[in-house]
């Protein structure tokens, strides 16, 4: 299972940037799929994750700021990221769990928010 995400960039505060993470299986294939960060020096933490279900879990700071979805036709899951603020600066990774048991990681993409 290869999880490839893309999307990371430089942007203002206060600006928008689309994540994306190509899945080298059917989304259906997952359980659970979901986007983790980490900032230097921090540790990784849960920014949004959605189940095979559709029930979306979101982290406290990003709360109505960002959206995640799935295109099963494309395989891949998004992270919209609107309003964005220099504490959003992180690498993000993608992450996907297959029947309950295998967990596999995408490489990061670096997501820097400039004030």
């Amino acid at each position: 299972v290869q999880l490839q995400a893309s999307g990371g960039g430089l942007v203002q505060a206060g600006g928008s940037l689309r994540l994306s993470c190509a899945a080298s299986l059917s989304i259906f294939s997952f359980d659970y799929m979901g986007w983790y960060r980490q900032a230097l020096g921090k540790q990784r933490e849960l920014v949004a994750s959605i189940t095979n279900g559709g029930s979306t879990n979101y982290g406290d700071s990003v709360k109505g700021r960002f959206t995640i979805s799935v295109d099963n036709a494309k395989k891949t899951m998004f992270l919209q990221m609107d309003s964005l603020k220099p504490e959003d600066t992180a690498a993000y990774y993608c992450h996907a769990r297959l029947r309950f048991l295998s967990h596999y990681w995408g490489q990061g993409t670096l997501v820097t928010v400039s004030s």
